[in-house]
């Protein structure tokens, strides 16, 4: 995308205006993590935000999510899946992610994927309150308590 010598100087401002905003609260870094995430939103976000935030209703915006999560999965058309994983999901992964919470559930599924490296690797599914936890973390968390376990009488 080519952008327009005005747009650029827009821009550069934007941008000033924002680090300067973030440095004094400290949160330059969180600022660009979730810019790149905004980068990302649809125009009817945008719409909810900027109408939230000339009724200074920001405030519920965690009770907003809840509710739309709630009623998306009350839907019987499809189901939000959130899958969870250690990288970014390939686009070969994605689909057989999809196709199999599909056929497991009975209906289409909408993927919501969040990359959390901590997890190490593996993948954490959640639907509906219900948590699949196969990540890499958790198999190490129960291989250490099942040898604590195995290993608290002392020392064979």
């Amino acid at each position: 995308m080519k952008i327009r010598p005005a747009d650029k100087q827009k821009i550069e401002e934007y941008a000033r205006s924002l680090l300067d905003a973030a440095k004094g609260e400290g949160s330059a870094q969180l600022d660009l993590h979730q810019l790149r995430k905004a980068a990302r939103f649809t125009p009817e976000v945008f719409e909810t935000l900027g109408r939230m935030q000339n009724e200074t209703d920001l405030t519920l915006l965690s009770q907003l999510y809840d509710d739309l999560r709630t009623m998306l999965n009350n839907d019987e058309d499809v189901i939000a899946v959130e899958a969870t994983t250690a990288v970014p999901m390939d686009a070969e992964l994605r689909k057989a992610v999809r196709e199999k919470c599909s056929k497991d559930l009975g209906v289409p599924v909408y993927l919501v994927e969040v990359v959390e490296p901590k997890i190490l690797g593996g993948i954490i599914l959640e639907v509906n309150g219900r948590r699949r936890d196969a990540s890499v973390r958790a198999q190490l968390k129960n291989i250490r308590k099942s040898l604590s376990t195995s290993f608290s009488g002392g020392v064979e």
